[in-house]
């Protein structure tokens, strides 16, 4: 009988030792899932070889994550996020026919029950900020307009703060609404140009990301969930692709498919044809859901 099946534990045979150990497990998808979590976990330390002081530090880091978290602050999550780990999950969960326009992280800011507004309207409550105007076209992968869909939008301000920050400075859904498509599937709103903003950065995940040299900013960017009947739903963003961060999101969630531009309109027709005073930024930007499975 070797040592592994004697269940005796050494340098060489770890990980298969602790997953042996996990034989009767009732859960079956728990036992994979633990199996190979502990065969990389093994791997990556063995690789490292860290010292008893690192690894203490690693434990204290993941300690000090968890205090972190709270009723509206989730560490972990943005821990996840800064690894890279929500998009890859988004990914995988979110894999498109081919057309179809990609997804990617819901972000923490989201509000339910945002009014539903005429199309159209200013979802800019305040005014601050450069105007802007947003339309496009909810379509299907065979390129049918898509009649019906509700579009959920959200973005920040002209200084990178949500209303939720802001409590007191913004009025209440200050730059969010909910819009539904007519026959021709087309959708417009105004609010205001978007400003990048820093992730939490005042805990232990901002503190890594300073030791590696990383910044914690998002580029500019418009949250959409987008619904319709017999599609699957949409969670994505359209960024500015002239924001300084484009190519370095704190938490990857940048796609070519996804980069719109903003336009500064200053002809006085257009101008006036828009229903601005003066000049504004214009986005054009389709969507295409893909067909519910």
């Amino acid at each position: 009988m070797s040592t592994a099946e004697q269940g005796y534990f050494t340098e060489e045979n770890s990980a298969e030792v602790v997953i042996s150990r996990n034989a009767k497990a009732t859960d079956a998808r728990l036992a994979e899932v633990m199996a190979v979590v502990t065969k990389h976990l093994h791997a990556a330390v063995k690789e490292i070889e860290p010292t008893q002081e690192e690894w203490f530090e690693a434990i204290k880091f993941l300690t000090e994550v968890g205090h972190t978290c709270n009723d509206w602050r989730q560490e972990y999550i943005l821990l996840s996020d800064s690894l890279g780990v929500s998009m890859l999950v988004d990914a995988i969960n979110n894999r498109k026919p081919s057309g179809a326009s990609e997804s990617t992280v819901l972000g923490p800011f989201h509000v339910p029950d945002a009014p539903e507004l005429p199309m159209g309207s200013d979802i800019c409550l305040d005014q601050k900020g450069e105007p802007m105007l947003v339309r496009g076209r909810i379509l299907g992968t065979d390129g049918q307009p898509v009649s019906g869909a509700k579009i959920d939008v959200w973005q920040a301000n002209d200084e990178g703060f949500y209303d939720v920050q802001q409590k007191g400075l913004q009025p209440d859904f200050n730059l969010r609404g909910v819009f539904r498509t007519g026959a021709d599937g087309t959708y417009h709103f105004k609010g205001v140009k978007p400003k990048f903003y820093p992730i939490p950065d005042d805990g232990p995940v901002g503190r890594m990301l300073e030791k590696l040299g990383r910044h914690p900013y998002r580029p500019a960017h418009l949250h959409y969930i987008l619904e319709a009947d017999e599609f699957e739903t949409l969670i994505t963003h359209i960024f500015d692709p002239d924001d300084p961060y484009i190519h370095s999101d704190a938490v990857f969630g940048v796609k070519e498919s996804l980069l719109a531009t903003f336009e500064k309109v200053e002809d006085a027709a257009r101008v006036k044809a828009a229903g601005f005073d003066g000049p504004y930024f214009e986005v054009v930007h389709d969507f295409v859901l893909a067909p519910a499975a």
